[in-house]
Order: C-alpha cells, then sequence, then structure tokens
C-alpha cells in the first residue's frame, strides 16, 4: 500500500513540475505559467487587512522566488514590504537574500519605495558640514541626545575629509522620548552653529535658545511625512531614505550609488 502511494505522490509531483516547473526559481520571471496567477489590489487588500489593519497596497509585482507576489504597502506613514504566495493563504513577513550576491532584496526594494522628494525638504535652517557648492548634497535628520547620530556626526566628518564633492546638510530632528533634546535643538537652531551641536554629541551644557522658532516643530511634521520615525536618518542625492547608522566608507559607498 506504501509502494502504490508513494507512486501516486511521485506521479503527482513530477506532472506538478510539467505544467508549472517554472514557479520556483530565484531569478524574477515573465513567463506563461504566471498568467494563470493574478492578484488584484482588493483581493491583497482583504488578505492583508486580517492581519495589518488600515493597510494601503502601493504596488504588487512577481517576487524574486517564483510562486511569490511582492506587495508594497502603506501603513500610518510607514512603507514596507510582505510576499503573498500563489496560492493566496500564505503571508510571508522577512527578507529575501541573493546569497551569490549577497545582497538584501527585500532592503534594496525597501529604500527604493521609501525615496524622498528633497525638493520639499527646506535647507534654510540646515547645518552644513563640508562645502555648500559639492556636487553631492546629503540630508540629515539628527538628535542632540541620539548616541548613534554622535557616532554618526564623526563618520561624516571623516567622509569630507576624504571627499570634497560631498556635504552634509543636517536638520536638527529632536525626538519626544529625549526630554532635553528640544531645547538643546532649538539653541543650535537659533545659532546655526555646528561647534554647539558638537558640544551637545560631547554631553556639554548648551547656553538657552536666543530666538523663538517654529523650524523645529516643522522639521518633526516634515520627517514624519515622509516615513522618518528615528535618528539618525539619512536622505540621499537622489532621496533614498537610509536609515541608522554609518561608518565613513560605507556611507560614502551609499552616496556614490544614490547619486
Amino acid at each position: 500500500m506504501r509502494k502504490y502511494i508513494l507512486i501516486i505522490l511521485i506521479l503527482f509531483s513530477l506532472s506538478t513540475f510539467f505544467i508549472c516547473k517554472e514557479i520556483y526559481s530565484t531569478e524574477r520571471v515573465d513567463h506563461e505559467c504566471i498568467k494563470c496567477h493574478q492578484i488584484t489590489n482588493e483581493e491583497a487588500t482583504n488578505l492583508l487587512k486580517e492581519i495589518i489593519p488600515d493597510i494601503r497596497i502601493l504596488e504588487i509585482r512577481n517576487a524574486a522566488i517564483k510562486g511569490l507576489w511582492e506587495v508594497s504597502v502603506e501603513r500610518g506613514g510607514q512603507k514596507g514590504v510582505v510576499y503573498i504566495d500563489f496560492s493566496k493563504n500564505l503571508l510571508i513577513s522577512g527578507s529575501i537574500l541573493n546569497v551569490k550576491t549577497k545582497t538584501n532584496l527585500t532592503q534594496e526594494r525597501l529604500l527604493e519605495i521609501n525615496k524622498v522628494d528633497i525638493s520639499k525638504i527646506p535647507l534654510d535652517d540646515a547645518l552644513v558640514m563640508g562645502e555648500k557648492d559639492a556636487k553631492h548634497r546629503v540630508i540629515v535628520f539628527t538628535d542632540p541626545d541620539c548616541p548613534f547620530c554622535s557616532k554618526l556626526h564623526q563618520e561624516m566628518k571623516k567622509v569630507i575629509e576624504k571627499r570634497k564633492d560631498i556635504a552634509f546638510y543636517i536638520k536638527m530632528f529632536p525626538l519626544p522620548m529625549h526630554k532635553g533634546a528640544y531645547e538643546k535643538a532649538k539653541a543650535i537652531v537659533c545659532e546655526k552653529s555646528l561647534a554647539l551641536l558638537d558640544d551637545a554629541f560631547a554631553k556639554k551644557e548648551l547656553p538657552k535658545a536666543t530666538c523663538e522658532t517654529k523650524v523645529l516643530d516643522e522639521n518633526l511634521k516634515l520627517g514624519e511625512s515622509v516615513g522618518i520615525s528615528g535618528t539618525p536618518a539619512i536622505i540621499m542625492p537622489n532621496g533614498t531614505l537610509v536609515p541608522g547608522f554609518k561608518e565613513a566608507d560605507a556611507l560614502i559607498a551609499l552616496i556614490d550609488k544614490f547619486s
């Protein structure tokens, strides 16, 4: 009996292979088999809202793994990527990695869909590190009480020592979780002083703000609108949003890639 069951399973597997053998692969494809597998935005929304309420579908396309759709989504101003299988029964949340190239395909897609329209970011209030006429402008949202912002700040100094064609435009973005950050950021903005920002990162006491300004509130509102919820946040010359700390060489590589 077991022998017959095994034969049936093998025949079923082979028939599936010949009918739709192209589904399972690591290469992106547009082949005949996919024509019989389609999903609408409405279907994807209905599937996802059971787990992720208030979800909005941005785009659906074939994933790098055959048999999956890659679904770009947005919820509460945050954009992300999930995967739905062709049976429409499985939702996958996580990263797809290309072993040969050692690249995180999901992370690359996240960077792509989280691009920012840099023309909408005013730079009049920004502190400039580097030459103002540098070819590559990088916008950095920072918090004077953020330890990783402090570390990034030192790496940014290394970058401009190596590359005179790169300049950083620093916008103050004090997080509510840091109680003293707002007043420190206000003092820095009023004086438009890199030296005061250095002092803040060195844990030195800053003077009180010498002006009244709406810049910080506007920065916080702007950051929220472009998907920034933490610091440091780095916006590359082409609008790609890269969160978190990066060492100087990695930062240079990203700037060259996204310019």
